[in-house]
């Protein structure tokens, strides 16, 4: 007999457990944090799986295979949840606008491994638009089957901030997200900004759209000792430290984040005496960098900061903790974020962030209570408020406690639950998706 699983939020049970096929082809759920197209997606997929599987949920990821030396079958994910790593293309590293040439071969290689364990879906749930084309090919193979889709990030809204045609997307990416928006059931939203921006740019069926927040996982992420994590981080200067942790991209602002250094160091040099700057993500001892972190390292030499302002290159997942809890604050400066994963754990870690207030950040950060609000693009706001947590002991330690209460309204187990509702609606046509699970709202913005 399948087991009855409970609601946190209700005390209910749910539905018996399903099989979920859970598809991220470009990037897989374990790899570090910050490199080159690995970031707020990985931990998404990662977690989502963890949460589902704990309840009972069996979940299979399947990724690229992008190393021939790892496992096809990795079960870190922990109870009923594992990643599967398929060969489609070269089993190397390629460029994302080249995985595209490889959908048919994932599928394909999905479809046999799956009959190679006689393994029947329930449902399908991708992420990122490629995913999404994978997941039609499926259907073919395997016939007409529920499929949640999660675009993570959306190919408009990165033109919409792009400064160089090397930042758009392309039109490939456009007509697929459009494609995947007719052929999927479900269309998970981080946030009501999102939701507005699918009706608004693409024309979405505003039916099919639910929003449903990443979560966060609390019994990792919580507050801990600030000496202690610094020893464990070995982080080589500074009595109080800022943290930035993400891809190394144009659209994260990290530009701004180092001229607003350069003002707080001209204008308060006793402040940043001992103050160092982390950057996470990237790979600043490559022979050959890539632009974006060349043109960093440049300004941050041109600016005389590169004394406090450290690239620290990207980190596993597992040692983040240590990282959030040995700084004072958490910098997102970005020009777009569909939800903003680092500034929930950040929150989690009981730590202020001072963020954009674009996309999920607008929703997360409220602005004076748990952290701050910047425009894009403007290193004098930046300063302004870093400086003012820097000097300000008390109220950073206010917004500090003030973040962990908001963040723990997005327990991993309470977001796993309204996802399982999502799921539970489309395999089973009593289940109703109008379930209480959606009556709590998780932002204070009225969701």
């Amino acid at each position: 007999m399948k087991p009855m699983i409970s609601n946190p939020e209700t005390g209910d049970t749910a539905h018996p457990m399903m099989r979920v096929a859970m598809l991220s082809m470009h990037t897989c759920p374990l790899a570090m944090l910050g490199g080159k197209k690995t970031g707020g997606m990985n931990v998404y997929v990662r977690d989502i799986s963890r949460a589902l599987g704990r309840m009972g949920i069996a979940v299979d990821v399947y990724t690229r295979s992008q190393d021939d030396c790892v496992p096809m079958v990795n079960h870190e994910l922990g109870e009923n949840a594992r990643v599967i790593h398929i060969p489609a293309g070269p089993q190397a590293p390629i460029p994302v606008s080249e995985v595209e040439h490889y959908v048919d071969e994932f599928a394909a290689g999905i479809v046999g491994f799956a009959a190679s364990e006689n393994l029947h879906y329930d449902l399908i749930h991708s992420h990122y638009w490629l995913s999404g084309l994978a997941a039609e090919k499926l259907e073919g193979y395997w016939g007409k089957m529920p499929l949640v889709h999660m675009f993570h990030t959306l190919g408009h809204m990165k033109n919409r901030i792009a400064t160089s045609a090397g930042e758009r997307a392309t039109d490939e990416r456009l007509a697929g997200e459009s494609r995947v928006l007719d052929v999927a059931d479900r269309i998970i939203a981080a946030t009501p900004a999102e939701q507005a921006q699918l009706n608004w740019l693409y024309g979405a069926d505003a039916e099919k759209i639910i929003v449903i927040p990443p979560g966060v996982d609390l019994e990792r992420f919580h507050p801990v000792d600030k000496a202690e994590a610094k020893k464990r981080v070995g982080i080589p200067c500074g009595d109080k430290n800022i943290m930035f942790a993400g891809r190394i991209e144009p659209l994260k602002g990290i530009d701004t984040l180092i001229q607003a250094m350069a003002l707080i160091k001209q204008r308060h040099p006793s402040v940043v005496e001992n103050t160092c700057v982390a950057i996470i993500g990237g790979d600043p001892w490559a022979d050959d960098p890539d632009a974006e972190m060349t043109r960093l390292q440049q300004m941050r030499q041109d600016l005389d900061i590169h004394d406090f302002v450290l690239f620290l290159g990207a980190k596993d997942q597992e040692v983040l903790p240590n990282y959030y809890a040995a700084a004072e604050m958490v910098v997102m400066p970005s020009h777009y974020e569909s939800f903003g994963m680092v500034a929930l754990e950040a929150m989690a870690m009981g730590r202020p962030v001072i963020a954009s207030e674009v996309g999920g950040l607008a929703f997360l950060i409220q602005d004076g209570i748990n952290g701050y609000h910047v425009p894009t693009r403007n290193p004098e706001a930046l300063a302004e408020h870093i400086y003012e947590l820097l000097a300000n002991n008390q109220c950073r330690e206010e917004m500090g406690r003030a973040a962990r209460h908001y963040a723990e309204r997005f327990d991993w187990p309470i977001i796993a639950h309204r996802m399982l509702a999502v799921y539970q609606s489309l395999v089973d046509p009593v289940f109703k998706e109008s379930s209480d699970l959606f009556d709590f709202p998780l932002f204070n913005s009225g969701y």
